[in-house]
């Protein structure tokens, strides 16, 4: 299978408004760790868990749980899980203004588009479902389903994986930048996410709302 044009979209702070539904999770989760005995630590401060979003699960619990044992991080994993999909079902957050109409657009001209995200499979399937946004992907590509070290190990699988000719990178962390400038993509910044000063230093183009992103696409021609 040989695909023209697509474009690779980051989730967390690219799509999704994720620190709505990520915060009140982590909370949860080092609270049920807390009453399990398993960590003694108080729940770090919003901004520290709004910054690990977009790292791997590796990194994201290493940073979070420092000296936490294996099972321990196999298990706020679990919970993290279980409660964003819990908070998604109930309404806590939403996509950015504008996501789903030109999800729409790309796909009425035919360009193929995929989710990259370091996230776990069940989360980014759930988040495309709720959101009934699933089938205007052609895959969701995740770390937690390849299991990649990072974000450019996971882009470079899906363009072997799909033979992509041409393709953008859409997101809003350094990861992403570095993802796309590694697999000599063209990539749009979003500062309209997580993204601290300067982070997306090194993107072709920012944008600072999602609307924005349909200007810089090469292949897309508004009508």
């Amino acid at each position: 299978m040989t695909i023209r044009h697509a474009i690779f979209f980051d989730m967390d702070g690219t799509l999704l408004q994720t620190e709505k539904l990520a915060v009140p999770a982590f909370r949860r989760t080092f609270d049920e760790l807390r009453e399990r005995n398993l960590w003694s630590d108080e729940t770090p401060e919003e901004s520290q868990l709004t910054n690990v979003l977009g790292m791997t699960l590796e990194q994201l619990w290493d940073t979070l749980l420092p000296g936490a044992s294996d099972e321990v991080k196999t298990l706020a994993d679990e919970l993290m899980l279980h409660y964003e999909v819990e908070l998604l079902r109930a309404g806590a957050t939403e996509l950015y203004p504008g996501v789903t109409e030109l999800l729409q657009a790309f796909y009425d001209q035919e360009i193929a588009l995929f989710v990259t995200s370091n996230g776990l499979e069940h989360y980014v399937e759930s988040i495309c479902e709720h959101f009934q946004i699933k089938h205007l992907f052609t895959d969701l590509y995740s770390a937690g389903r390849f299991k990649t070290a990072s974000k450019k190990d996971l882009v470079a699988k899906l363009l072997q994986d799909y033979s992509i000719q041409e393709a953008v990178m859409v997101g809003d962390r350094r990861s992403d930048v570095e993802a796309g400038k590694a697999n000599r993509l063209f990539t749009i910044g979003c500062d309209f996410g997580f993204a601290k000063h300067g982070e997306l230093d090194g993107a072709d183009v920012i944008v600072r709302e999602f609307g924005q992103i349909g200007n810089h696409i090469p292949f897309f021609h508004r009508v």
